[in-house]
């Protein structure tokens, strides 16, 4: 059986070559029943007005409420798992320093997950929260 480390390395490798490396993004933890990644805030993710993009926000909670619902599976289970809907509500502003996405599963099924995923600041303030649901597929 794969550590969490060794996993957390193998989903890292998941994301040479997508938006996700442009940004940086670095999973932190995971245990099963949740995902943990953090993004360095810089200007390449900012909005004209120098904050956190909304749809940056946006990308990472999808990113990691979606992976979350596809690491219940084995390579052995050919299933994966595609956001088909998202809601994120931007609470916080952010200029600098990194933000770090929790996501949980609010419920599993068979076919379908729903996914709360939490986005704090260095202090540890909420600054976006999102729901999203996840279809389960065939690979």
């Amino acid at each position: 059986m794969n550590s969490k480390k060794d996993i957390l390395n193998q989903i890292q490798a998941l994301n040479k070559d997508t938006v996700m490396e442009v940004f940086d993004l670095k999973y932190t933890a995971f245990d099963g029943e949740s995902l943990s990644a953090e993004l360095p805030v810089s200007p390449k993710v900012h909005q004209p007005y120098g904050i956190l993009h909304g749809g940056v926000n946006a990308v990472l909670a999808e990113t990691v409420g979606s992976l979350l619902s596809a690491l219940q599976y084995s390579p052995e289970d050919k299933k994966g798992a595609v956001g088909i809907n998202i809601q994120v509500n931007h609470i916080k502003a952010v200029r600098e320093g990194k933000v770090t996405a929790k996501a949980s599963f609010l419920k599993k099924g068979r076919s379908v997950d729903y996914i709360e995923i939490e986005i704090r600041n260095d202090k540890n303030e909420l600054t976006a929260q999102a729901t999203m649901t996840n279809k389960i597929i065939d690979l």
